[in-house]
Parts: C-alpha cells; sequence; structure tokens
C-alpha cells in the first residue's frame, strides 16, 4: 500500500468531493458505502452547480438528508486560491486544473480532508506543485480499496471489476499496478 493510502486510510474522517468523482461513484450500486468510511463528504457549490443527472441530484439529496454530505459555500479566500491555482495550471505544459477541482484541492489543503477526484489535472497537480503534494487525492479505485480494508467488501479485485461495468470507468494499467499484489 503506498504511503498516501496509508496516511489517508488511518485519517479517514471527512473529504470533499468534485463532479468527476461523483458522477463515477453515485452509478455504482454499492455507492451509500463510501458513508463507511468517510463521516462527512462536502460538495463544493461550485460542484453541486455541476450535476444535472436525476439520479445524482436524488443521491445527494438523499446524502443531504442524512448528514452523510454537507454543501461546502464559495468562501472568498479558497476561491481566489483556487483561481490562483486555475491560472498557474494553464501556464505550465500540463494537463491543467479546473475552478471545481482547484476548489476542492484548496479545500483539502486547508482542512486536512481527502480530496475525491477522478480528474486529471487535479491529480498531475500534486507532481508538479510542492504547495499541493501533501493533499490526499483519491480516486474511486483508492476509495474500492479502503473499502475492502476495512471489510466492508469481500474481494478488492471483484469489486473493482464491478465498478469499472457498472460505471464504465475502466482504470489504465498504470493505475491498476498500484495495486498489483491485491489484485491477483
Amino acid at each position: 500500500m503506498s504511503l498516501e493510502l496509508k496516511r489517508g486510510f488511518q485519517a479517514l474522517a471527512n473529504a470533499v468531493a468534485d463532479t468527476s468523482f461523483l458522477i463515477d461513484w453515485i452509478r455504482y450500486s454499492k455507492s451509500k458505502l463510501i458513508f463507511k468510511i468517510f463521516d462527512v463528504i462536502y460538495i463544493p457549490e461550485s460542484v453541486l452547480a455541476e450535476i444535472r443527472s436525476e439520479r445524482s441530484l436524488l443521491w445527494i439529496a438523499e446524502g443531504l438528508e442524512k448528514g452523510g454530505l454537507a454543501v461546502f459555500p464559495e468562501l472568498p479566500d479558497i476561491s481566489r486560491e483556487a483561481l490562483n491555482l486555475v491560472s498557474k495550471s494553464r501556464r505550465l505544459p500540463v494537463r491543467p486544473v479546473d475552478y471545481p477541482e482547484a476548489f476542492c484541492l484548496v479545500v483539502g489543503k486547508r482542512l486536512d480532508l481527502v480530496v475525491l477526484t477522478e480528474n486529471g489535472g487535479a491529480i498531475a497537480l500534486k507532481s508538479y506543485d510542492p504547495e499541493y503534494s501533501s493533499v490526499i487525492v483519491w480516486r474511486g479505485i483508492d476509495v474500492l480499496y479502503a473499502l475492502w480494508r476495512a471489510g466492508y467488501v469481500n474481494s478488492f479485485k471483484d469489486e473493482l471489476e464491478l465498478y469499472q461495468q457498472e460505471t464504465k470507468h475502466i482504470y489504465s494499467g498504470r493505475d491498476l499496478a498500484k495495486y498489483g499484489d491485491y489484485l491477483k
């Protein structure tokens, strides 16, 4: 298990989720299991504004009602830092980060929350911006691994196959290599 996963697995209380993560995760038939790992998952207002599907909105409404989800307000100082991150990422020859994902990264950094994303720009930012290198960023595969490690699913490999089938999100060989020993 990577150091980041160990750190994240030990400190799972709260997270902040972006649109890319939510859209995929909500398609997963066992999506409610995520509330076994996180006490509260914050959804920034900018992320909530991007959600359009009825299924996603119903899942979010239920999560808000039960207290597993909470809306994170657009705070001016976090918004400014997120906008600066977007601008900085667009000046570099790397995959840029968009505003909602940048907002999640800033919130994750400032409040020590796990950032849930499938956005390549947000994931890449950790590798080139030392200010954000310590932010814990998880993708769906990482959440599935944590669910398995915590005993909420029986087989990481089977659960990952189900997740990929249901969400149509297929992880690359490089993504899977990180968990190679656990997928045999």
